[in-house]
């Protein structure tokens, strides 16, 4: 078995979690990795993302593998960097391998400034790291799709990238990629048009890169709705015949799902009349794309009815935040005002996430994950001669405002926070819902069945069975697919924020397996990576294996003192990605905190190598191990 923690790639022996070779790196992607089978003359190889681009190992000694790029380091910043030579890219999220191609997506900045390296997608050989064919997110002057970025705006336009999963339906040699939303992610008076092929799904050739089909799933996009998650690929029975079909589940929660060799919708689709802007300059879409089955799968809306309300404490904590900073409810796609806060539902962290959609073709069900958890913020006047955008999304929670209690992650709604979904395949109707997760603070005042907010997916298995962890109430669990039922859980080390595989040992027992650990700054966890694996069939728990033996953790709340750091830490690090709540949830030794930093840096933290070195200081004695 082969896996990523934040040390670096392991292989280990799958049935007792033994270690067999450990490569030591930084800035990896820890959402996975692929592997490549190799050809005659060629070990097999695992590709991850790491620091200065993509790495190429040999699966048997852990090696960089010679003759791929250079010495095994492939540096994707070769050819998407316009007339950009500093822009930043990286790999995030695992690359997708198909015969002797290994192609891969990027990270290249979702904030401001909106230029930045291009997300273009690539084919590389295998073998050697030769690039092999491109796609252009962004279609350049002369291709299909120019014409929705008027003027200049398609130069060095970051975002518009894969950031999360790919899936390649071998037999038909079609890869879909699911596609970001152009930066900056909240403020588009520099982009307007629909920008393809942001927000998009895409069938690509996989053999040569050509475009065979697109369906663009929120145009103009200023919520950061992007698509991330893996598209699903199912069959299904409608009018009598069966239809190949693929699926994409969005942040917005709505599942759209098309044939997928022609990319009609297999449920019908509509654009629906949306609000409109009041930001000057802006130009939003008048409408948006909606599936006409299955309807969105997490809450959408919201009234002062659904304010929480079954116990005290947390009752009066969201009743003056609703208050204090009158929020007015608002549909979904409604552009954020000035000086005006809203609240809308779901957040960016979904709905629907990158943990995607699992599927039981004996049954034609497809099960995925959703929270329900809202977001609040107004657009504000940047002061002249600030940099950044000249309107900016802003909140006392910051920009990623969500609708929780900023410490518990308590949701400001009633029940339930989190769900597990199935949907029927044939007829695009919901076939069960299930609460997913717990909360241990309201559980403990007898408030039970809340549901939790989960970032991370689901695998069916052929035993009727749906596994998942996810939830930040550190859990994994089964569910059988046929009705949604709950019949096992257990508790892990950690929070579970990501999807679980299984396997056949050796020994000829069954294996369920699931990494654990760093909750991303989301719902807080350890800084440690753990992987679990439990036996089936025979009541045997395979005890955890550290694959990076945390620290001793101190628990004491971290607060970081106001001195002049601390701005200079607000202004770099305090709007990139989702806020100062990755720093304040974790305590890290120095060198664990200049990895963060470099990570931050190459996700689009803008800073000079003085005020480096200050937030370096500053975290360390202030929020150190």
């Amino acid at each position: 078995m082969y896996l990523v923690a934040a040390n670096g790639i392991f292989a280990i022996e799958p049935e007792t979690g033994k270690q067999l070779w450990h490569y030591p790196a930084t800035q990896v992607a820890l959402r996975g990795l692929a592997f490549w089978p190799g050809r005659e003359g060629t070990h097999p190889r695992v590709f991850a993302g790491v620091s200065g681009g993509m790495i190429a190992l040999d699966a048997t000694t852990g090696k960089p593998a010679p003759g791929f790029a250079n010495e095994g380091l492939l540096d994707l910043k070769q050819g998407v960097l316009g007339d950009l030579p500093d822009a930043r890219i990286s790999l995030q999220s695992p690359p997708i391998v198909v015969g002797n191609l290994v192609i891969t997506g990027s990270a290249n900045g979702e904030n401001t400034p909106s230029l930045g390296a291009y997300g273009d997608i690539r084919a590389w050989d295998a073998n050697t790291g030769d690039l092999v064919w491109t796609f252009h997110t962004v279609p350049r002057p002369g291709e299909p799709g120019h014409d929705t970025w008027p003027g200049d705006s398609w130069k060095n336009r970051t975002g518009v990238n894969n950031w999360g999963f790919m899936t390649i339906d071998s037999e038909r040699g079609i890869l879909y990629v699911p596609l970001g939303s152009p930066t900056s992610d909240f403020y588009g008076t520099d982009r307007i048009g629909d920008g393809l092929y942001g927000n998009s799904l895409v069938a690509l050739d996989v053999n040569t890169g050509k475009l065979l089909w697109h369906q663009q799933l929120v145009h103009h996009d200023l919520w950061d709705f992007d698509p991330a998650a893996a598209p699903i690929l199912f069959d299904a029975q409608r009018d009598g015949r069966t239809v190949p079909a693929v699926a994409q589940i969005t942040k917005p929660s709505l599942l759209f799902a098309f044939n997928r060799v022609t990319g009609e919708p297999l449920y019908g689709m509509e654009e629906r009349p949306v609000p409109q802007t009041t930001v000057p300059g802006e130009r939003t879409s008048p409408t948006q794309p909606f599936p006409l089955k299955p309807p969105p799968l997490s809450r959408v809306g919201f009234s002062e009815t659904d304010l929480y309300n079954l116990t005290p404490e947390h009752a009066a904590f969201c009743r003056d935040l609703y208050e204090r900073n009158e929020m007015k409810p608002v549909e979904l796609y409604t552009p954020f005002p000035l000086d005006q806060n809203v609240l809308m539902f779901p957040s960016t962290l979904g709905g629907g996430g990158w943990g995607g959609v699992s599927s039981d073709p004996s049954l034609g069900l497809l099960f995925t994950n959703v929270n329900n958890l809202g977001q609040w913020g107004q657009m504000e006047k940047r002061a002249e001669g600030e940099p950044g955008t000249p309107y900016f999304r802003t909140s006392d929670y910051g920009t990623y405002a969500r609708f929780w209690n900023v410490e518990t992650k308590i949701p400001c709604t009633n029940p339930p926070f989190g769900e597990l979904v199935a949907v029927d395949v044939n007829t695009g109707d919901i076939a069960w819902r299930s609460t997913l997760g717990t909360t241990p603070a309201l559980e403990a005042l007898g408030v039970r069945n809340t549901g939790a907010p989960s970032l991370g997916g689901s695998i069916a298995t052929a035993g009727g069975l749906v596994f998942i962890a996810a939830t930040n109430d550190s859990r994994i669990r089964a569910f059988e697919s046929k009705t949604g039922k709950l019949v096992w859980e257990q508790p892990i080390d950690a929070n579970g924020h990501t999807i679980p595989i299984t396997y056949l040992g050796k020994d000829g027992k069954q294996y369920v397996a699931v990494m654990a650990g760093n909750g991303g700054g989301y719902f807080g966890g350890t800084p440690a990576d753990t992987l679990i694996a439990f036996a089936l069939g025979d009541g045997a728990v395979q005890q955890p294996t550290i694959t990076q033996a945390p620290a001793p953790l101190d628990a004491t709340p971290i607060v970081l003192p106001d001195v002049p750091a601390k701005a200079t830490l607000t202004r770099t690090c305090g709007s990139t990605c989702h806020g100062l709540e990755s720093v304040t949830t974790f305590r890290r030794n120095r060198a664990g905190w200049s990895a963060m930093i470099d990570a931050m840096a190459s996700r689009g933290a803008v800073m000079s190598a003085a005020d480096r070195q200050i937030i370096l200081d500053y975290l360390s004695e202030h929020a150190g191990q």
